[in-house]
């Protein structure tokens, strides 16, 4: 269950996070609450948010939750964080992990949505399946990048079009979130979790972007890229914010690299 203590709703940074009074999701009975209980404890002995601009995370109506993608701990961290502002989250998740033994039941009846590895998500089911999340006004998870970064440097990486697709067809808001010390508890493609002495994950919510200029246009390739680059540099300039360092001028491209879209590499 989230924490009692409310957080201040402004632009500041808090050592906390969670939905203070208001009515939110986490306090509706369902399955994850079994989850809650399952991972809350660990992640709350491991780990401690430090949350900048929590005021700008909605806590009702459908938006698209855009983050940067760098440990595969990532979801788990940015689940917490959800759930803690007061809102369930539904990812597009690897279908692969549907199929393990009771994990799988548990993310199918959170309305988790499985990717096949290697597929393309525009116009695909996990789309439809996101956009049905959107109709009842709930969040969704989509990570831009589409795979843990190729970035050397773990900078963002280019994106894909599948948040901003969704975001255009229903009329809702991409939220960029970007998130730094993940990969001091899980480095990428490490199979070693390092939960103690316990980290701080910073994180910083930046503005919904509602990608007005991009509504009425064909949703072509051309219209997903651009609306794709804004989002992105979203995400970056967070993350630069975070880091208090300067992001590579050009964003890296697995294809430019002779690196593959999915799974792992040697850095």
């Amino acid at each position: 269950m989230p924490a009692s203590d409310p957080a201040p709703r402004n632009n500041s940074s808090t050592p906390a996070v969670n939905p203070g009074r208001e009515r939110s999701e986490t306090r509706r009975p369902s399955v994850f609450w079994a989850l809650a209980l399952i991972i809350l404890p660990v992640i709350n002995l491991a780990v401690r948010f430090k949350v900048t601009d929590v005021g700008k995370f909605p806590r009702t109506g459908a938006f698209v939750m855009a983050p940067n993608h760098f440990s595969e701990i990532d979801p788990v961290l940015m689940g917490v964080l959800s759930w803690k502002l007061g809102r369930a989250p539904r990812f597009l998740a690897k279908a692969s992990v549907f199929t393990l033994p009771g994990l799988g039941w548990l993310l199918r009846k959170s309305g988790q949505i499985p990717v096949q590895r290697g597929g393309s998500v525009r116009g695909s089911e996990p789309v439809k399946a996101a956009e049905r999340l959107v109709e009842r006004g709930q969040m969704v998870v989509v990570y831009p990048e589409g795979s843990l970064t190729r970035d050397p440097d773990l900078w963002p990486m280019r994106g894909k079009s599948g948040a901003v697709r969704i975001a255009l067809e229903r009329g809702i808001p991409v939220v960029p979130v970007a998130h730094w010390g993940a990969q001091q508890i899980m480095p990428r493609y490490s199979k070693k979790l390092s939960l103690f002495p316990r980290r701080t994950v910073l994180v910083k919510i930046g503005d919904p972007l509602d990608l007005a200029e991009f509504r009425g246009r064909n949703l072509d390739s051309a219209t997903l890229n651009e609306a794709t680059k804004v989002v992105m540099d979203a995400i970056t300039q967070l993350l630069e914010d975070l880091r208090g360092e300067t992001a590579p001028t050009k964003r890296w491209n697995p294809a430019e690299h002779d690196q593959k879209e999915t799974g792992r590499f040697e850095a």
